[in-house]
């Protein structure tokens, strides 16, 4: 067996094992940022750490390929960069206050963006047949369909980020609810908006990678999704649970 197809096996097992652990040990960043987690730094230089691996890995693994001029292969990774380059160097510039972010969390969010960029990378740039994305999978409707959710869920995160970024004015330290958007429908709509990107992500690839890295980030921000939804029960009481939300999927949970 070769050593890309234990990490798929490997990181599908972990999935799980991250999702049942996150609903007893919540993640210590953001909103639940508790010091248990250790030692942290600037909330906008923990993100341009943890998330540079993954932009850069996955853009020399394009470059190093055969695959540099298809045009399927480009505009696929287009959409993987693209989000990335807003997630690696624009957000992180556009966070407000002066939160931390554990050196812990970074160290791991470092090594699953690097072994997620080998999972995604060197299945479209090395692996995947050579007449599986050719011109023509831009045709199909795994891409098209796949393209249009990626796109719904990049602007329902972007939009999402904006509402929580614009919660509070300069010097306010208070805490507060989430209004608009899909906020309507869900207390966590920026996790919503992400883990519809990568299911579209997935679709739009076909591939088994991309299936991990869907099951990746469900397992990463449901529990999370719920641990928000308890906090903000906890500290907003029935002005919060009054609006019905679910956690993360509209209607659902």
């Amino acid at each position: 067996m070769s050593i890309y197809n234990i990490t798929l096996i490997t990181m599908t097992a972990l999935a799980v094992v991250v999702f049942v652990a996150l609903y007893f040990f919540k993640a210590g960043y953001g909103f639940l940022r508790t010091p248990e987690w250790g030692p942290s730094i600037p909330n906008r230089i923990g993100w341009v750490l943890m998330e540079a691996p993954i932009f850069i890995t996955m853009l020399a693994l394009y470059l190093d390929s055969d695959r540099v001029g298809d045009p399927a292969i480009i505009v696929i990774t287009l959409l993987f960069l693209t989000h990335y380059l807003q997630r690696t160097f624009i957000f992180p510039l556009l966070i407000r206050g002066e939160s931390k972010m554990p050196l812990a969390i970074i160290t791991m969010g470092m090594i699953f963006n690097f072994t997620n960029a080998y999972m995604q990378g060197y299945w479209l740039y090395y692996l995947s047949p050579e007449d599986m994305y050719t011109i023509e999978w831009l045709k199909t409707p795994q891409f098209i369909i796949g393209t249009i959710i990626f796109i719904i869920g990049m602007v329902i995160n972007l939009h999402s980020d904006y509402i929580i970024r614009h919660l509070r004015k300069p010097g306010d330290t208070a805490h507060y609810i989430p209004m608009g958007g899909m906020f309507k429908y869900v207390s966590s709509a920026n996790y919503f908006g992400e883990i519809l990107e990568w299911l579209g992500f997935a679709i739009l690839t076909w591939s088994l990678p991309g299936a991990v890295f869907l099951l990746w980030t469900c397992a990463n921000l449901v529990p999370r999704a719920n641990s928000l939804y308890h906090k903000y029960a906890e500290e907003f009481g029935e002005e919060f649970t009054s609006l019905n939300r679910k956690r993360v999927f509209p209607f659902i949970y």
